[in-house]
């Protein structure tokens, strides 16, 4: 079920609104045509009940600052 999706998501995003913001904009990059939008939606919160896309964004920003830092 969805709700269970979505609970699991949670815990990686506890903040109701960023984790409905980041599904979303996930969802319109995922989304296939053909596909069902429930099914793109479902795949999207699956995804965020394994991974923690905070700390993709953290680490992403992380490598930048060291860029920075060696061409300095």
């Amino acid at each position: 079920m969805r709700s269970d999706l979505v609970y699991g998501a949670a815990r990686t995003l506890p903040n109701r609104y960023l984790l409905v913001r980041a599904a979303t904009h996930a969802i319109r990059k995922l989304h296939r045509p053909g596909a069902r939008l429930a099914d793109t939606a479902n795949e999207v919160f699956e995804r965020f009940g394994r991974a923690n896309p905070l700390a993709m964004r953290e680490s992403k920003r992380r490598t930048t600052e060291l860029r920075v830092r060696r061409a300095a």
